[in-house]
C-alpha cells in the first residue's frame, strides 16, 4: 500500500497524500512512510529547499486518524501506541530543518488540521472544505504536543475556540481569522504554494531552520530528540 508520492520541483519537495479510499485517514503504516520520506528530504543536503504537504483526493486534505483502523485494535492502542506514534511525526513535522507548507485542499481534520498547523504556512482553499480539531465531540482530549500545533496558530482568540468547541472553518473564514495564510481557488491552490514554498527555499536553509528552531524552542524542544540536527 502506497500512501504517499514524493517529487522535487527544482527546490522544493511536493509530498502528495494519496490514500483516498479512506479519505487520507492516518493509521500506523500511514505514519510510517511519511516518517521515510521526511527522512529523504531531511538528509537531502541542498542548501535551499522547501516542502509543500498537498492531497491527491478531490474533497479531503486529510479526514485525521482512522477511527476503523483504531476500532479494530482499542482504546487502549489508541492512547498507548497510536497518539505518541502521531505526536513524534507531529513534532518532527513542526521541527523540520527545511520550510513547510500544507496546502489544504479539502476537508483538514483531527490529525489532519494538526498536520497542517505543524508546518509553517497554510495555504486553503477558499470555497470547498472546513479545518477543525473535533476532539471535543469524540469526548477525547489532546495531548501535550498537538496542544503546541494548535499553539503554532497566531489566533489565540479561534484556536481556544476551536479546540473547545470543535469549531469548523471554511478556506476563506480560517484565512480571516489567521488560522492559514491564504485562502485561494481550487485551480491556483497548488500553483501558489509551489510558488511560495521556491520563495521560502531562496531563504538560506539553516539559517531559516536556525530561527525556526529558535522561535519555537521554548515550546518545542522538550518534544526533540536530542541528537537531532
Amino acid at each position: 500500500m502506497t500512501y504517499f508520492t514524493l517529487e522535487k520541483r527544482d527546490s522544493v519537495y511536493l509530498l502528495t497524500m494519496v490514500n483516498s479510499g479512506v479519505a487520507n485517514a492516518l493509521d500506523d503504516d500511514m505514519l510510517e512512510e511519511m516518517h521515510r520520506h521526511l527522512d529523504t528530504i531531511e538528509s537531502d543536503p541542498a542548501p535551499h529547499l522547501a516542502l509543500v504537504i498537498a492531497s491527491a483526493d478531490p474533497k479531503f486534505f486529510s479526514n485525521g486518524i482512522n477511527l476503523d483502523f483504531i476500532r479494530s485494535r482499542g482504546m487502549d492502542y489508541l492512547f498507548a501506541s497510536f497518539v505518541p506514534r502521531l505526536d513524534a511525526l507531529l513534532a518532527r513535522l513542526a521541527w523540520l530543518n527545511v520550510p513547510t507548507l500544507a496546502a489544504i485542499n479539502g476537508h483538514a481534520y483531527g490529525g489532519g488540521a494538526l498536520m497542517a498547523a505543524a508546518c509553517d504556512f497554510r495555504f486553503m482553499r477558499a470555497d470547498r472544505g472546513r479545518i477543525c480539531f473535533p476532539e471535543i465531540d469524540l469526548k477525547l482530549s489532546l495531548s501535550d504536543v498537538m496542544v503546541e500545533c494548535l499553539g503554532n496558530l497566531p489566533n489565540e482568540k479561534i484556536r481556544w475556540e476551536m479546540a473547545v468547541t470543535g469549531l469548523a472553518l471554511g478556506g476563506d473564514e480560517a484565512a480571516a481569522v489567521g488560522v492559514v495564510d491564504k485562502a485561494l481557488s481550487e485551480e491556483s491552490l497548488l500553483e501558489e504554494s509551489l510558488t511560495y514554498a521556491a520563495y521560502l527555499a531562496s531563504k538560506d536553509r539553516r539559517a531559516y531552520t536556525r530561527i525556526k528552531r529558535a522561535m519555537r524552542g521554548a515550546r518545542w524542544a522538550r518534544f526533540i530528540p536530542k541528537n537531532d540536527n
